[in-house]
């Protein structure tokens, strides 16, 4: 499903964004983006909020059969 795998590259770029901000102390979205307070990067964390939040339902569905 499409929505799974953009869930999915979100919630990578969440763990490395946070990664970065763990190990360096370097928010590699704010950089991008203008500093945490920026709209646009506002809206980067909650879309990546969102998707975390979705990959919690991957942990509950069924696996699908392979072919």
């Amino acid at each position: 499903m499409i929505m799974d795998r953009i869930a999915l590259v979100l919630a990578i770029i969440g763990g490395i964004n946070w990664g970065s901000v763990g190990l360096f102390r370097f928010d590699i979205v704010a950089w991008l983006c203008g500093g945490s307070a920026a709209v646009f990067s506002r809206v980067i964390y909650t879309l990546v909020g969102l998707a975390a939040l979705w990959c919690i339902s991957l942990l509950f569905r069924p696996r699908e059969e392979e072919a």
